[in-house]
């Protein structure tokens, strides 16, 4: 495909295109992104190892199934005759 020359020389044309005084914008902008991805990252890197440390176990809520056809069970939003519209 390409090799390393005309890799080089296609990243100079881009680099004129550009235009040299964006080179400087564009570098910085670079920098500030790796710089805040890299903070995000032991961010959360610190988050995970604080909440694995104080970590509870799930609770467990205990509950009563009641079926729609029971006696006292109550009414769904269709009311009485379900959810039939005029």
């Amino acid at each position: 495909m390409f090799g390393l020359s005309e890799l080089a020389i296609i990243l100079i044309i881009v680099a004129v295109v550009v235009g040299v005084k964006k080179l400087p914008e564009l570098t910085r902008s670079a920098g500030k992104a790796a710089r805040i991805l890299k903070a995000e990252k032991r961010a959360l890197r610190d988050q995970d190892a604080d909440g694995a440390a104080g970590r509870r176990p799930p609770q467990v809520i205990q509950g009563e199934v009641i079926r729609p056809d029971a006696p006292g069970a109550p009414e769904g939003p269709g009311g009485p005759d379900g959810d039939r519209r005029p």
